[in-house]
């Protein structure tokens, strides 16, 4: 849903839940149906090509499936609760500490990968 552009310099923008988790939600809700990213975007009222990135992130998550033109809820709803579980503790954390500063983290980050992660893509 677009934003007037003085909402947009005011910084005075609509705050809810984000795209993904509307279509997690949406879903959730209606998990004995797929559909399609139109329907989707219709049902909660957002941009297609906004749901469909959404859609292809939550996939590479394996938080949905996709099949030809439709998508469904996984079936692991473990998998989603903890994903909306681990997504809620860092809300809080970020609104105790203010986030991650993107720009301190990497001038602090190392050079090298951690040795857990040296010749992993060897293994795979």
């Amino acid at each position: 849903m677009p934003v007037s552009i003085d909402e947009f310099e005011s910084g005075d923008l609509p705050e809810g839940p984000s795209v993904p988790e509307q279509v997690i939600t949406y879903l959730h809700t209606h998990r004995d149906a797929a559909f399609t990213r139109s329907e989707i975007a219709t049902a909660i009222d957002e941009n297609p090509n906004t749901v469909g990135t959404a859609l292809t992130r939550l996939k590479e998550r394996d938080l949905v499936r996709h099949r030809g033109q439709y998508w469904a809820i996984t079936q692991d709803e473990q998998r989603v609760a903890a994903a909306y579980d681990l997504h809620d503790v860092s809300e809080h954390l970020d609104e105790a500490d203010g986030g991650i500063e993107s720009e301190r983290w990497d001038a602090v980050a190392p050079d090298q990968p951690h040795p857990s992660e040296q010749g992993s893509s060897e293994d795979e």
